[in-house]
């Protein structure tokens, strides 16, 4: 949509004429069971720092009725173009804009969402905001570092709950006048508006006499599955840890978290008033992993309170700041907080958040973690794995290597010169050298402005008796891959390195020594401490996960760790050794054989239901894209064979039991197999212990739908069973999955063809119609896909558009014509440059995928 692209000249421009005072919102939201439009008033007071200058303010509407400026009517239809206002002949000093415009309610999870709920016919609304969609709701120029105050007034349906970043007030005549807020930036004010359950609750600190209000909502149809003494836990854990380690009281008046139908992301920061996706209000049984998943998010929300919300980003090229940090803070939390359930933390950042950051940081669109943007465009496709995951990493390097209490007396500094304002980088890393003493630009200087991933490999020479003689870390900066932003270079690195050793007893792999280092930004950093000891059976770099580097073991090391990765009597080294197997496998240095070979050996020994979960997760696409044809079938086989037999002696009721029902659903295929699904689904055959409940009969459903077993009418039939809206999502699934060229037709034309679908579905059927084993099926629709792909792009909004872009492109159909098709595609199509980095990253998956092949065969 033209005018919607805010450059950062324009945010900068306008920042140095405006200083924004206020802003009063009306909002008529009485037609929301509805839909349609919603009327909008706008009145903003804004200081200019020169008479007679000239800027804009940002709105996204099918109608504009009035615009007032200091009291001058505006012709609108002369200074309302491509979702701006223009705004000329200000006065020096104080101004005020009225706007009075008709907004619309969305489907795509950005603005105002509206969603309505198959279970009892009641509209349930949202706002979304980040990056530039306040703008949908009321005027406003849309950039995070003019701060303002806002006040909202919202005219609702009789009955219903209106939440806010403010308390929320006694409505009057079913108008919710709300108090104005502290200064803060437009995307993280928020809007929840529905007949929403909820249950409160308070945050008390008896050493201060704080009292902060807890709310937390759901949609009524998810009340029973509500389990909010736990949710309510978490976040007091979260408060303490905190605002002990931040030194620095909560800053807004309420804590709510409401969970929120169709949400595209995880969750969002909005000061106060949080939104989460309901599908962490879980319906059926899920493993520990999933509650970890649920309390990291809340954390990581709590964690913005501060880090974004009361000191905030100038412009989105330091969005990672606050990304990474929520993220760091989030993990040490969980790993250091009093009565913590998951104080193993650190396992899952290395088995989830690493192997993330590690994937897309060898994608051509890597960039420096500080990355250039441009415009909104920019920022829209940047919220990736380097963003959150390689800037956590790096930031857990750096409390390694300034030291955790100078760290947070530097946050802490931060915090206190920077509340309720706008900061660079710079601010930060000024009072981390305050309060550390060390010298931080070159530090930020290789680790922020560069891009890549460096190797580590242990170099070892022993003597007969095996007494080593000499020891070298040997660091790489292999080249970016074509068309990456930045340069690769070699790091400092904080490393500890580990010795593991099998100890007879007790059969476990324990370690005996570890030594913590700086490793040089040069090939090879010599480490003499280690020279005169005995060489373990492991030795094992970057022991504890201090950096972020790849790691490879040497030769002897790799032999012991095949053999014994799961009897690590600690998690950590284990899930370190299983993302090096990972990633040799992705790099092709390990065949998908032996990477099966090595799961195999060792999945039975592991205890962290995560790490299980991620194996699972990771087999299933090496044999799906990374297995040589020739040996697809075989490995699929022997997988799932495995799967079933550990589902069949798992502990009754466990948590590994859950999570191999659902690895053995994904891929049987035999006629034995899909029996042993039906059964469970009919009642006939029993495990004693799983319960097959709403979640995995939809599991079960789906894949007897992708072979063919299932069509229209047995899908009804359990869509009968769950009449609700992750029912929907479910049955859509299912339909798009089935095998014949009528379901695909019918899910393609349905995403592609059509734009009424919400979000969520649309999603849920793009899942169902990428089948890995339907390749000749979904042949065709390569080239239906690049035929389509601009026009969609250029017609839907960004989230959805981007849900098309990245699912639907063939990945599953690996080879070169595929790779040549995209590189056509990329010349003559003249995309855009964020539709071009998410096309040309979807085709480096290709090109990966087709080298693991050649290793494989």
């Amino acid at each position: 949509m033209p005018g919607t692209n805010l450059t950062r000249v324009e945010a900068q421009q306008r920042a140095k004429l405006l200083t924004v005072d206020s802003y009063e919102i009306d909002l008529d939201l009485s037609g929301a069971q509805e839909g349609g439009t919603f009327r909008s008033v706008t009145t903003v007071r804004f200081d200019s720092a020169e008479a007679g200058g000239e800027t804009f303010i940002d709105l996204v509407a099918p109608a504009v009725h009035e615009v007032v400026l200091n009291g001058r009517s505006l012709d609108v239809a002369a200074v309302f173009r491509d979702s701006r206002i223009a705004l000329k002949h200000l006065e020096q000093g104080s101004n005020e804009l009225r706007v009075v415009a008709d907004c619309a309610y969305t489907n795509t999870g950005e603005g105002l969402h509206r969603f309505v709920d198959p279970v009892d016919q009641q509209a349930y609304l949202y706002t979304q905001f980040e990056v530039p969609d306040a703008r949908r709701v009321f005027a406003s120029f849309e950039q995070p570092d003019l701060k303002a105050t806002f006040r909202f007034t919202v005219r609702a349906p009789s009955g219903w709950t209106v939440v806010s970043n403010s308390p929320t007030p006694e409505p009057k005549d079913d108008l919710w006048s709300f108090e104005p807020t502290p200064r803060m930036s437009t995307y993280i004010t928020a809007l929840i508006v529905g007949p929403y359950h909820s249950v409160h609750s308070s945050y008390e600190n008896a050493e201060t006499g704080q009292s902060v209000p807890l709310g937390i909502y759901c949609r009524p149809s998810l009340a029973e599955h509500l389990d909010s003494d736990a949710i309510f836990e978490v976040t007091r854990q979260g408060f303490d840890w905190f605002q002990e380690k931040f030194d620095y009281a909560y800053p807004f008046a309420k804590y709510d978290q409401l969970f929120v139908p169709e949400f595209n992301a995880g969750a969002m920061e909005n000061a106060g008033a949080v939104t989460i996706r309901d599908q962490y209000v879980f319906r059926s049984k899920v493993t520990d992993a999933a509650y970890e998943v649920r309390a990291a998010t809340i954390l990581h929300e709590l964690a913005h309170m501060w880090f974004g919300d009361l000191v905030t980003m100038e412009w989105w090229n330091d969005l990672w700041l606050n990304e990474s940090f929520a993220t760091y803070a989030e993990a040490a939390c969980q790993a250091y907080a009093p009565n913590s359930r998951w104080p193993h933390s650190w396992t899952t950042f290395a088995n989830s958040m690493k192997t993330w950051a590690y994937r897309q940081d060898q994608l051509p669109s890597t960039h420096p973690i500080m990355a250039e943007i441009n415009d909104l465009d920019d920022v829209l496709v940047n919220f990736d794995g380097i963003t959150y995951a390689k800037g956590a990493s790096v930031l857990k390097q750096l409390v390694a290597y300034v030291g955790e209490d100078e760290f947070f007396q530097g946050v802490q500094a931060y915090f206190k010169r920077h509340a309720f304002g706008n900061t660079r980088l710079s601010d930060l890393l000024g009072a981390l050298e305050e309060t550390s003493g060390r010298d931080l630009k070159a530090w930020s200087k290789a680790w922020l402005e560069t891009a890549g991933i460096n190797v580590l490999r242990p170099e070892i020479e022993t003597d007969e008796q095996g007494v080593i003689r000499s020891f070298a870390v040997r660091q790489e900066a292999p080249a970016l891959p074509e068309g990456a932003k930045g340069t690769s270079t070699l790091r400092p690195h904080r490393i500890a390195i580990g010795f593991y050793d099998l100890d007879e007893a007790s059969g476990k792999l324990l370690r005996g020594e570890r030594l913590e280092l700086d490793v040089t930004a040069s090939e090879a950093t010599q480490v003499p401490q280690l020279v005169g000891k005995r060489r373990p059976a492991v030795i094992l770099l970057n022991d504890d996960d201090l950096s972020y580097a790849k790691v490879r073991l040497d030769e002897q090391s790799l032999a012991a760790v095949t053999q014994h990765l799961g009897d690590f009597e600690s998690s950590l080294p284990r899930a370190l050794c299983w993302a090096s197997a990972w990633d040799m496998t992705r790099d092709a240095e390990l065949s998908t054989s032996a990477y099966l070979d090595l799961v195999l050996s060792g999945i039975a020994k592991e205890s962290d239901i995560g790490v299980v979960q991620s194996l699972h997760r990771q087999v299933k696409l090496a044999i799906d894209l990374y297995a040589a044809p020739s040996h697809h079938d075989a490995l699929l086989t022997r997988w799932t064979e495995a799967a079933l037999t550990h589902l069949r002696t798992a502990e009754a009721g466990s948590d590994h039991q859950l999570a191999w029902a659902r690895a053995f659903a994904a891929t049987a295929r035999t006629p034995e197999q899909l029996d042993v699904l039906d059964g469970l689904l009919e009642g006939t055959q029993t495990i004693d212990g799983l319960a097959v409940d709403t979640e995995l009969r939809w599991a079960f459903v789906q894949r007897l739908a992708a072979v063919g077993r299932f069509d229209e009418s047995e899908i009804t039939t359990e869509y009968e069973r769950d009449r609700t809206a992750a029912g929907e999502r479910h049955a859509a699934t299912a339909r798009a999955a089935r095998p014949t060229p009528e379901a695909k037709a019918e899910a393609w034309a349905s995403v592609v063809e059509s734009d009424k679908l919400p979000n969520a579905v649309q999603e849920a059927v793009i899942a169902g119609f990428v089948q890995t084993d339907q390749r000749e099926l979904l042949a065709p629709y390569a080239d239906k896909y690049f035929e389509a792909l601009r026009a969609v792009w250029d017609a839907r909004s960004h989230e959805m558009a981007q849900q098309i872009a990245v699912g639907l492109y063939p990945s599953i159909q690996v080879s070169e014509e595929t790779l040549a098709k995209t590189a056509d595609w990329l010349s003559a199509a003249e995309p855009s440059a964020a539709l071009r980095r998410l096309v040309s990253e979807s085709r480096a998956g290709v090109e990966r995928a087709l080298k693991a092949q050649g290793a494989d065969a």
